[in-house]
C-alpha cells in the first residue's frame, strides 16, 4: 500500500501561516499569501494532487462546498467563517447560536438546505449550553446573507440535557423526500442509548422545518420519542446518501476498537452498548456488553477492528471510469488519515489510507461538485484542503 509523498513544502507553508490565538481572525483577502503548488501523493489509483485552500483555523470540525466556488467552514469554539474560492477567510459570520465549546462540544456540523440555491438557508449542529453546566446536541437553521445568519430557527434539541463533554455527534444528510437526519452520540452516558425515551445515542429523522413525520417508526408508541429513527448508536460523525441507491450510511467512532459504518433503517437497534467489537479506553471490557453480536440488535455493515476514529463521510460517486469512482471516503481522527473505501454496490471490497504523512487529524471530507474532495483538519492550525483524484 502506497501513501503521501513529499509533503514537507506544503506543511511549512502552512505552518507560516498559522495565527497564534484562537479567536483572531486570518488576514484579509487582500493580505492572503499565493497557494502553493500541489504536492504528489501517491495513490493505489494514481497519483493524486495535494493543495492548502486556507489555513490559520481553529479547530475547523465541518466543511461545505459553496455554488460560488467558495465554503462555509465551522470552527468547534463558535465560529462560522466564509471562505473564498482564494482562499480568503472572513471575519466570524454574525447570527450563529450560542455553544457550549467545551471537551468535544462547539459548533459542529454545516450543511446547505437542497434548495440553497433559492432559499439561502443552512443547517447546523451545535452543542447547546443548559441550566447548571449541562448541555446537548442541537439543530438549527437560518438565512445566509452575506457574513450574517437571519432567522434562526432552533428545530431540535437533545433531551434530557447532561453534564457531560462528549459524543455529541453530529452530522446532517437530506434525503430527496423533504427531511432531515441528525446524528448525534450517547454523550458518554451508555444505556441512554438503548433507553427509547431519551435522544442521546438516536438518530433522528424530522421534517426540514423541524415537525415529526407520521411515518417515523416511534410515533405513538408509549414511552418512546417520535424524533427516533434508529438507536444504540456510540458516537455518530459521519452521515451521508449514497447517490446510486438513495441509502442512508452511517460511520460510528467506536469506543477502544469497533468503530463501524451501518445502514441506519426505521426502528432498528444498532447495539450499543450490548454489541460491540470494542473494549473501553481502560483496556476493560464494556461493562453492558454481551458480546459482539446481541439478539435484537443489528450487525455492522463494516467493522474496525482497530478504531481510526471515524469522523466525517463523503460518497465519490457518478465518475464511470475514474480511478476513485464508487468510493466511501471517510476522516480518521486517531490514526490521522484519509480512508478509502473501495465499493462494488454496498459491499467493501478494498481499503487504503491516504494522507499518512500529513500527520494531521482529518475531521471532515466533502465531495465537491468539481470534481475534488474537501477537508478540514482538526487542529490549532487547522487547514482546508483540496484533494484533486488520480486522472485517468
Amino acid at each position: 500500500m502506497q501513501h503521501t509523498r513529499h509533503l514537507p513544502s506544503l506543511l511549512a507553508l502552512a505552518l507560516a501561516a498559522t495565527l497564534s490565538a484562537c479567536d483572531r481572525a486570518p488576514a484579509p483577502a487582500a493580505d492572503a499569501a499565493q497557494p502553493a503548488e500541489p504536492q504528489v501523493v501517491e495513490s493505489q489509483q494514481g497519483q493524486a494532487r495535494l493543495s492548502v485552500v486556507a489555513s490559520g483555523l481553529s479547530h475547523p470540525w465541518a466543511v461545505a462546498p459553496l455554488p460560488d466556488g467558495g465554503f462555509l467552514v465551522t470552527e468547534r469554539g463558535g465560529n462560522l467563517r466564509r471562505i473564498g474560492a482564494d482562499g480568503s477567510i472572513s471575519e466570524p459570520v454574525k447570527g450563529v447560536p450560542a455553544v457550549a465549546a467545551r471537551g468535544q462540544g462547539g459548533l459542529l456540523d454545516v450543511a446547505l438546505a437542497p434548495d440553497f440555491a433559492t432559499s439561502h438557508r443552512i443547517y447546523l449542529t451545535y452543542a447547546e449550553p443548559g441550566e447548571n453546566g449541562t448541555s446537548g446536541t442541537a439543530a438549527a437553521y437560518a438565512t445566509l446573507d452575506g457574513d450574517t445568519l437571519t432567522e434562526l430557527t432552533v428545530i431540535y434539541r437533545q433531551e434530557p440535557k447532561v453534564d457531560a463533554e462528549y459524543h455529541y455527534g453530529s452530522r446532517l444528510a437530506f434525503d430527496d423526500q423533504g427531511h432531515v437526519f441528525i446524528s448525534q452520540g450517547d454523550r458518554s452516558f451508555k444505556p441512554m442509548a438503548q433507553q427509547l425515551d431519551k435522544l442521546q445515542g438516536k438518530l433522528v429523522r424530522l421534517r426540514l422545518d423541524g415537525s415529526i413525520p407520521e411515518d417515523n417508526p416511534f410515533v405513538g408508541r408509549e414511552g418512546a420519542r417520535p424524533e427516533i429513527w434508529s438507536y444504540g448508536h456510540r458516537n455518530s460523525q459521519g452521515l451521508a446518501f449514497d447517490p446510486r441507491t438513495g441509502k442512508l450510511w452511517e460511520s460510528e467512532h467506536g469506543p477502544r476498537g469497533g468503530d463501524e459504518i451501518n445502514l441506519p433503517l426505521p426502528g432498528l437497534n444498532y447495539g450499543w452498548p450490548l454489541a460491540t467489537h470494542g473494549i473501553d479506553y481502560s483496556g476493560q471490557p464494556i461493562a453492558e456488553a454481551r458480546g459482539k453480536e446481541y439478539e435484537g440488535t443489528e450487525s455492522p455493515h463494516h467493522v474496525f477492528e482497530i478504531s481510526p476514529g471515524l469522523s466525517g463521510m463523503a460518497f465519490y460517486t457518478g465518475r464511470e471510469g475514474k480511478p476513485w469512482n464508487d468510493s466511501l471516503f471517510l476522516g480518521a481522527l486517531a490514526h490521522r488519515n484519509l480512508i478509502r473505501l473501495q465499493l462494488d454496490g454496498d459491499r467493501v471490497v478494498g481499503e487504503e489510507r491516504l494522507l499518512q504523512d500529513l500527520g494531521e487529524r482529518i475531521r471532515d471530507v466533502r465531495a465537491g461538485a468539481d470534481g475534488n474532495l474537501y477537508l478540514v483538519t482538526d487542529e490549532d492550525n487547522g487547514k482546508l484542503l483540496k484533494l484533486e483524484p488520480p486522472r485517468d
